[in-house]
């Protein structure tokens, strides 16, 4: 699931550090002050780069931005362990440090200010059914082998772990925020072990 990029224009090669670390830069800062504090000329500067570096590598801070957090939802259409507990656990893990990760401020403005902003809405909705359809995938690809039943829900699997990993940054309390990566893989292991437990239960009811 990769976000579409416009041709390349004819000159230097792109420097692939310059194209991350704007994208890292675009990241935070929009966590740090969202769509209203957002610029090329602030980003660059983040990123210590010039402004016609951002300028050659993206044409508005629209797709400089979608680009950006797009980008890291890409793994998603790389899953595939031929196994959908570890799909499944996979697709858990990156979504739940996507959201309550270094960059989850980021993400979980975008999930808001996607649909209110013009220029970002058409370029996100593109963006937000490859993912859906990439991990949708995952599912489908179980009952081809036969892991799950014909009739499993796959609409209401994806959104049950999409809903969860979105939700739990917000319900956690702070103080418990502080042992993430331990807490977040045995969160992952126990949504993904629910989700099968009840799509295998509700299927064969």
């Amino acid at each position: 699931m990769t976000s579409e990029r416009r041709p390349e224009r004819v000159g230097r090669p792109r420097d692939p550090d310059v194209d991350r670390r704007v994208e890292e830069a675009a990241l935070t800062l929009f966590a740090r002050r969202g769509w209203a504090g957002f610029s090329i000329e602030a980003v660059a500067r983040e990123a210590g780069v010039g402004k016609a570096s951002v300028y050659l590598r993206w044409s508005s801070k629209e797709e400089l931005l979608t680009d950006a957090v797009a980008h890291a939802f890409d793994p998603i259409a790389e899953i595939d362990t031929g196994r959908v507990r570890d799909d499944l656990l996979a697709l858990a893990e990156l979504l739940l440090d996507l959201y309550e990760g270094r960059h989850g401020l980021a993400a979980r403005r975008m999930t808001v200010e996607s649909e209110v902003t013009p220029g970002i809405a058409e370029r996100w909705r593109d963006v937000r059914a490859a993912q859906v359809a990439a991990a949708r995938r995952i599912v489908r690809r179980a009952v081809d082998r036969g892991e799950l039943p014909a009739d499993a829900p796959v609409t209401l699997i994806i959104d049950t772990l999409c809903g969860a990993a979105m939700l739990r940054p917000v319900a956690v309390p702070e103080r418990l925020r502080g042992a993430a990566d331990a807490a977040r893989s045995r969160y992952a292991r126990e949504l993904v072990d629910f989700v099968l437990a009840a799509t295998r239960q509700e299927t064969t009811a």
